[in-house]
């Protein structure tokens, strides 16, 4: 038998799938959702809100330690 692997990383515009991008920033399924929803589907896009949203919790959590 003869087999091919396609080994390349998944191009800009091939949509993440929920559970393997909400493992990859952990996010909830459903926050994880949210996301690709918003900004799917360009992987850079998902990624740079996906920060963006860690960061933004980051920013809240540390105001309400501060308080």
């Amino acid at each position: 038998m003869d087999f091919e692997f396609d080994i390349r990383p998944p191009s800009d515009d091939q949509p993440y799938e929920i559970t393997s991008f909400a493992k990859k920033y952990g996010l909830t399924i459903p926050i994880a959702d949210a996301v690709l929803f918003a900004k799917g589907p360009s992987r850079t896009a998902c990624d740079a809100a996906a920060l963006a949203f860690l960061c933004a919790i980051a920013a809240q959590a540390k105001r309400q330690r501060s308080q």
